[in-house]
């Protein structure tokens, strides 16, 4: 339950940041370029800290990479309140600093997961946790606006600061995330031959640690020792750089000029939200036979959604594609993470798990700078259902690696 508390209020605080920016552009503290300046550098902090993140949650414990990411991100909320309407350079600075705060956080808390939860209760606790992403992006917008009235920006963004510091203090304690150090220290027979050569290092000198690009590319070695996760890692990266940022750029587009009305857009994201919470309850019991296959077939549904904007359909439909979309990535997210954290090395888990935000979410924004000018020139329907067709292959080719059928090397 610490550890749920402590992963929930890093995900609110990590999701409100930018909706709070947000309203300081309704009142016109930030200006929309400020904005982007601002998250951007949030961005450029979480991409270069979730790699660094990944490598020091392996090398020390896992829960001190929770408690000082946490903190590095809730000291950047007063900073940032701080320097709203006075200072953009303080802000910008805060900003990447608060990614970076939450880059490391994501694999510490991953690998934290596999050391405080047993292994049959992993799946139950990693749809627990993603339920409570998706109950906070249902709900917290409209709390966030309710607070709005009676709050300013700033004390907002000091409110962010008090969700993190609960992110950093209540997570229960691991074990450390140490093997490989523990692995590799010298037996008695390895003393012995060692005393017995001249060029030997006096016992109490300790072997140089490794560095940090070399304790990653040992991660990346790990990583390559499962196929399944490396072509699941691909479909998923290709979902989100496609499907996704195709969606975030269209759906506005596409709810206003063919139907007229925002609501579509509304009813679209909340349709999601209610199917990703219809996939995570259900994955909490579920357990499918060939497992990986049936997460790459519901990574795979994310396809529907960019091929219902594509169509000209009623806006049921184009509803009822969101709500396949978020019960398929549930169906995807859940098993994912608990194979990852049951298949992989424990001693390298936050570094493989690294690479996955690395990937997954760091080429997001490429995907969001590169659909809109894609729009632009081909128009949104070839778009769409080029994005849509990629969604869908993806998924379908990961499913021929080798472990894929249950996301494991041994069967």
């Amino acid at each position: 339950m610490r550890l749920w508390t402590g992963t929930t209020a890093s995900g609110l605080a990590t999701w409100a940041l930018p909706f709070v920016l947000g309203l300081a552009v309704l009142d016109r503290t930030l200006t929309p370029a400020a904005l982007g300046l601002l998250l951007a550098a949030r961005t450029a902090g979480f991409l270069i800290a979730v790699a660094v993140g990944g490598v020091l949650a392996d090398r020390h414990t896992r829960r001190g990479v929770v408690l000082w990411a946490a903190l590095a991100a809730g000291v950047a909320a007063p900073l940032l309140a701080a320097g709203l309407g006075r200072s953009l350079l303080l802000m910008a600075v805060a900003a990447a600093l608060a990614g970076a705060g939450q880059g490391a956080c994501r694999p510490a808390f991953q690998a934290l997961t596999a050391e405080v939860v047993a292994p049959s209760q992993r799946q139950q606790a990693n749809a627990a946790m993603t339920l409570s992403v998706r109950v906070t992006t249902l709900t917290g917008p409209a709390l966030t606006a309710l607070l709005a009235v009676f709050l300013d920006t700033a004390t907002l963004l000091l409110g962010i600061g008090l969700l993190w510091l609960t992110a950093a203090l209540v997570p229960g304690r691991g074990s450390p995330g140490k093997a490989s150090a523990e692995s590799a220290k010298p037996t008695s027979q390895d003393d012995e031959a060692a005393a017995s050569r001249p060029d030997s290092r006096p016992e109490s000198l300790p072997a140089p640690r490794p560095s940090l690009r070399a304790e990653f590319i040992d991660g990346l070695r790990e990583a390559r020792r499962h196929p399944w996760f490396l072509a699941g890692l691909g479909a998923l990266t290709t979902v989100i750089a496609t499907g996704y940022s195709a969606t975030g750029v269209a759906l506005p587009l596409i709810s206003r000029d063919r139907y007229g009305t925002e609501i579509v857009l509304a009813a679209a994201m909340t349709a999601y939200t209610l199917g990703a919470l219809g996939g995570a309850l259900l994955m909490a019991r579920w357990r499918p036979r060939s497992q990986g296959r049936a997460a790459l077939l519901g990574l795979a549904c994310y396809g529907f959604a960019p091929l219902g904007l594509a169509l000209p359909v009623h806006p049921a439909v184009v509803i009822g594609a969101y709500v396949l979309a978020g019960v398929g990535i549930e169906l995807f997210n859940v098993p994912w993470f608990t194979a990852t954290q049951r298949e992989v090395a424990p001693d390298k888990l936050a570094r493989v798990s690294s690479l996955d935000f690395l990937l997954s979410y760091g080429l997001a924004p490429l995907g969001l700078a590169l659909i809109a000018p894609a729009v632009t020139t081909f128009g949104p329907t070839p778009t769409l259902l080029t994005c849509a067709f990629l969604c869908f292959l993806a998924p379908a080719a990961a499913t021929l690696a080798p472990g894929a059928r249950h996301f494991s090397r041994t069967k």
